[in-house]
């Protein structure tokens, strides 16, 4: 590490490097992080956990809740040793984030919800979860996870970051598609959102078509301390949609 990005790691209360968290969604994983870690790795200890079922742990056996995740993500964190942590959790990632908090009040530091919302069902999403559950079941998680991919980018498939999110899409082994859709069917974090004290920042696509206005609303004016940063022209992954945005807005809320 260079003298300069040495001079600007940041640390926790303990003297420890500071460390950042981020839980990808339903149907994603780990590699889709590619351009926040280059930028974040310098400053901060990166955790990306593949959930289970999805991505790089598709061996492994699904939760079929929202908490079971959550309590996947912990004691992770927990191998690492990491106590205290920064963390962004992204659609089912960001329900998860949510659990993951009152769960662990304390060890998280600050929280970033990103293109998710305080409940499961999604309404006005591009399709119903029960529909979602028959496509599966119908045309099998490759011909579904493409297809579900391409609603996250305004360009659909055209988008020049579509094949190399959809590659990790159709990761997900069929047990996973299905338990995700339950987990986020069932569950419901509206009632412990005043609860929430720890900073967050809610972050929002404008042409997200999986979590519309209402929902991002709700967590931006029920969380007693959050802050909201709308993007322009993108849907449901701004993060690979227009990366260098994505991260300047990461970087100021991370330095408030």
């Amino acid at each position: 590490m260079s003298a300069a990005a040495s001079a600007k790691t940041k640390v926790n209360r303990s003297g420890k490097r500071k460390s950042l968290v981020l839980v990808h969604g339903y149907l994603g994983g780990s590699p889709q992080w590619t351009a926040q870690c280059e930028r974040f790795s310098s400053e901060f200890t990166i955790i990306t956990p593949d959930l289970p079922g999805f991505g790089l742990n598709a061996h492994l056996e699904s939760p079929q809740t929202i908490t079971g995740f959550a309590r996947y993500v912990l004691d992770e964190l927990d191998k690492q040793g990491i106590d205290q942590f920064h963390l962004l959790g992204h659609s089912m990632g960001g329900m998860i984030a949510q659990e993951i908090v009152k769960l662990a009040p304390s060890r998280v530091e600050k929280l970033i919800l990103y293109g998710t919302g305080p409940v499961g069902i999604m309404p006005g999403r591009f399709e119903t979860i029960e529909e979602s559950r028959n496509r599966v079941e119908i045309d099998g998680v490759i011909s579904t996870s493409r297809r579900i991919a391409a609603k996250w980018f305004v360009g659909g498939e055209t988008s020049k970051c579509f094949e190399s999110c959809a590659d990790i899409a159709v990761m997900a082994s069929l047990q996973a598609a299905q338990a995700g859709l339950t987990a986020m069917e069932t569950w419901s974090g509206v009632e412990a959102l005043a609860n929430i004290k720890t900073p967050v920042l809610v972050l929002w696509g404008d042409r997200d078509q999986s979590y519309h206005w209402p929902l991002p609303q709700k967590l931006w004016q029920e969380i007693p301390n959050a802050s909201l940063s709308v993007v322009a022209g993108c849907s449901h992954a701004v993060h690979l949609e227009k990366p260098d945005l994505f991260n300047a807005i990461l970087d100021d809320f991370l330095r408030t």
